[in-house]
């Protein structure tokens, strides 16, 4: 008998915000207990750091190198690609889609590429703004359901239409939605309806809420569980200032490093970017910000996301529907949540904007309580459901199955020698005013390496004696033979993204 699929993906959730895996000032039981009854990698990579190219990968099982999606926005979705859930869905899957898909450009409505979902209540964001709100199903519960006009209730996210101004969203961390009207909430209630329809065969629930992206804003009874003076700083060090000005040219959301440690309340700045667009973040021009407030919202929308995570799980419980259910809880990148002066993403690799959390349980099928600290990336996921579902890999998925890991059959310890992120003019915004930016990560457990197309600089990190990234060795003299053999290995990491293409079927 084929068990049933939950795979829910949060949106820029960095690695270190769940209780159970060391965060002593995030509240997430319910995640907590999802560990206790499966497997957590801690050493999870996406492949890229911003939402489209890494949707792709894990949902493809393939780099962005062969897969071709390196942006957000992308027009379109390249033939011949094939997503997992397409394979499930031939193999006998009722397969949904709640929330966001994002695997091509959503601003007017995303378009459907043989996806293999046969329900897809889609819903790329909770905010009004887009030109494809009418196309919003969260936006369509509301109204119908709800008595609710999201306009009435949600700051629009920002204008599109020419030679209009650019409002702001509001504070970046501020009181939301009330729980009941949340997108997450939404997602649960479309969840059960489709799991309570009669099938015959298993089913498979993609479940992706908007959060805890930002800008951050629970409801107020979990903002206010978290006090700014009692939250741990981002990392940082008045160095940061200065150093991160060699990369003003890196395409990012946020390029010129700010004080994080100040406690003013952070502001937004409503006016566009270099390319015409609303920034509707951080002030681009302020000197300092809140860090340790920003971090509050962000933790209280991740204890949101949790509660309704959890919810969601008893219910299909009480339902029966977990006994012979895979659940895989991850997000889709990270968050760069004021480290080293920065926030939200961009092309830039550091440990929270690139490591994400990894879960899966299945009880009775995989090993409970364990925590494999091996080096997993997100296109090992799709590998995993396939094998775990019984069906043929296919061979042109560049992921490597989980399986062996989660049933306790091989070490725990090990899963990848090197893994691998890259960034390919992935988002058109850019607080600098360089060209589009081309670069590429990999990181063997202990060295991480990172180029970039067109500079004579880099980075080099030991994250053995340096896990917070504050000394980059890559102008180091004494590191030169260190930084030799490392980039033996990161070009030969490039190498092996790249797809090998049709399988030879003779000689010649």
């Amino acid at each position: 008998m084929k068990p049933n699929i939950l795979w829910y993906c949060t949106d820029a959730q960095r690695y270190d915000t769940i209780g159970r895996l060391g965060n002593k000032h995030i509240r997430t039981p319910h995640i907590d207990r999802l560990i206790s009854r499966g497997v957590a990698f801690s050493k999870t990579y996406a492949q890229s750091t911003l939402c489209t190219p890494s949707r792709v990968s894990f949902l493809t099982g393939r780099y962005c190198a062969s897969h071709h999606v390196y942006r957000n926005g992308s027009e379109t979705f390249p033939p011949g690609e094939v997503l997992a859930t397409r394979i499930l869905s031939e193999a006998g899957y009722d397969c949904a889609l709640v929330g966001k898909l994002h695997i091509s450009s959503s601003e007017y409505g995303e378009k459907r590429y043989d996806d293999g979902y046969r329900v897809f209540r889609w819903s790329n964001m909770p905010y009004p703004g887009e030109a494809a709100d009418h196309l919003n199903s969260y936006h369509e519960w509301l109204r119908e359901e709800k008595k609710v006009e999201p306009l009435d209730v949600i700051p629009r996210y920002k204008m599109r239409d020419k030679g209009r101004s650019h409002p702001s969203q509001g504070d970046v961390v501020s009181k939301g939605l009330p729980d009941e009207l949340q997108q997450s909430r939404w997602i649960n209630e479309m969840a059960i309806r489709f799991v309570e329809e009669s099938r015959d065969g298993p089913w498979l629930l993609s479940l992706n809420p908007y959060e805890p992206h930002s800008p951050y804003k629970p409801p107020k009874e979990y903002l206010d569980r978290y006090d700014p003076e009692t939250m741990p700083p981002p990392l940082f060090n008045h160095e940061d200032l200065e150093h991160q000005l060699k990369f003003h040219e890196i395409q990012a959301q946020n390029v010129y490093a700010r004080n994080p440690l100040s406690t003013k309340q952070p502001t937004t700045d409503a006016g566009p970017d270099s390319y015409g667009n609303s920034i509707d973040r951080l002030g681009r021009h302020d000197s300092e910000f809140n860090g340790r407030l920003v971090k509050c919202g962000y933790y209280a929308t991740i204890e949101m996301i949790d509660s309704h995570f959890g919810d969601l799980l008893q219910a299909l419980d009480d339902l029966g529907e977990l006994e012979n259910t895979i659940v895989v809880f991850h997000s889709d990148h990270g968050e760069l949540l004021g480290d080293h002066g920065l926030v939200f993403k961009g092309a830039r690799f550091f440990e929270g904007s690139v490591r994400v959390p990894l879960v899966f349980s299945w009880p009775g099928h995989i090993a409970e309580d364990c925590t494999s600290t091996g080096l997993t990336e997100l296109i090992d996921i799709a590998p995993t459901l396939l094998e775990a579902s019984g069906i043929e890999v296919p061979y042109f998925m560049q992921g490597k199955s989980l399986l062996p890991i989660l049933r306790g059959d091989v070490d725990d310890k090990f899963h990848k020698d090197v893994v691998f992120s890259e960034f390919h003019d992935s988002c058109n915004y850019n607080e600098g005013s360089g060209p589009p930016t081309h670069s590429v990560m990999s990181f063997d457990g202990r060295y991480k390496m990172v180029t970039y197309r067109g500079y004579d600089f880099g980075e080099l990190y030991d994250l053995k004696n340096d896990p917070e990234e504050f000394y980059d060795l890559w102008d180091s003299c004494t590191h030169k033979d260190l930084k030799l053999k490392v980039m033996h290995r990161h070009v030969s990491a490039i190498m092996s993204s790249i797809s090998s293409g049709p399988r030879r079927s003779t000689r010649y």
